[in-house]
């Protein structure tokens, strides 16, 4: 069992081209520069099992952003965090990756 769930995390990082710690970013909306500043394997709570209520979770990668300021150490000021799934398309939808580690 835990040997698929591995292989899934795996495969949403694989898939979603999800950028390393201490990569740069850019927003796409906004045009700001964000550095990647944690990157861990986690769960995501979705709807409750239709049939019997039971609450139910998908692994998910949760990446914290730092904005990036030339007046600022790293971590100080600005930081958020998403958590990013399979069954979304949130990472590409709102980020470009501008560096490669």
């Amino acid at each position: 069992m835990w040997e698929a769930i591995m292989k899934e995390y795996e495969e949403i990082m694989r898939k979603k081209g999800l950028p390393d710690v201490g990569q740069l970013v850019r927003s796409k909306k906004y045009g700001t520069i964000w550095r990647v500043m944690e990157k861990r394997e986690t769960w995501m709570n979705i709807e409750d099992d239709p049939e019997s209520k039971e609450p139910r979770m998908i692994p998910s990668i949760y990446i914290s952003y730092w904005k990036v300021r030339d007046d600022a150490p790293p971590g100080v000021g600005k930081m958020m965090g998403y958590l990013y799934t399979l069954y979304d398309n949130t990472f590409e939808a709102n980020w470009e990756k501008i560096t490669k580690k």
